[in-house]
Formats: structure tokens, sequence, C-alpha cells
């Protein structure tokens, strides 16, 4: 299997594992790292909203503690495939943290991949690590 494909299949498993019983929008992400380890979160809601943590930050934060410390590609897949899920702009600036301008970013549904995208075309001009470099 393609690792598009491998991808995006394990953020489709994902969105199976969400906690979203206020919005009812599971979604699943999964990062392929520089070890070629996959890692995955959900969306895990919260009664105080601003409380939550979306699929992507899950799967970063997955990706850290097992001692990832780059993202060489990122699926997320939600909604019913009629719009893209693609990442919020919150989790698009977690991504550029660990990833670079040209890290793919797969996006789609429950039936599979969608659109794929790079970080630049979702970010462009972003800021990151190295504009802080000395």
């Amino acid at each position: 299997m393609q690792d598009d494909e491998k991808l995006m299949a394990a953020a489709i498993a994902a969105m199976g594992r969400a906690y979203a019983p206020y919005s009812s929008f599971p979604v699943g992400a999964a990062i392929l790292d520089e070890n070629d380890a996959i890692h995955v979160g959900a969306n895990i809601e919260n009664a105080a909203y601003p409380v939550g943590n979306c699929a992507e930050a899950s799967a970063i934060a997955a990706m850290v503690m097992a001692g990832g410390k780059r993202i060489t590609m990122i699926a997320v897949a939600g909604g019913d495939g009629d719009l893209l899920c693609t990442p919020c702009g919150a989790c698009r600036q977690r991504i550029r943290e660990f990833g670079a301008g040209e890290t793919p970013v797969l996006v789609g549904a429950a039936d599979g991949l969608q659109r794929r995208f790079t970080l630049d075309e979702l970010l462009p001009e972003s800021f990151g690590p190295e504009n802080l470099a000395d």
C-alpha cells in the first residue's frame, strides 16, 4: 500500500476514536514522521469548548511523545465528503512547527482521499522556528 493510502486509512480509522459528543463531527489525523512511524490522533471535545483538542494536535502530541521530531506527511479525515475538512488555522501553524512548506497534507473523509496540498498552499509565507534562529 502506498504511503498516501496507508496514512489516509490510519486517519480514517482514527475518526472512529474521536470524542465528539457536542459537534458530532469526528476528525482523525495520522502523521508520518522522519522514522517512517505513523502517529494518530482524533479530536477530543470538552463541554468547555476552548479546552478541546483537534485531531492534528493530538497526533502531533503522540508523535512527540514517541520521539518523532519531524512531520514528513500528514493526513486529516473528517466530515461526510461534501466539503473538505482541512486543518484549522491553529493546526496549520502546529503542523508548520514540525514540518516545512513542502510537507504534504492529505485531506479526506470516511470514503478516502479527496485532495492533496502542500503546507505552503495552506499556510503561505508562514512563520516557523527558523524565524527565531540566532
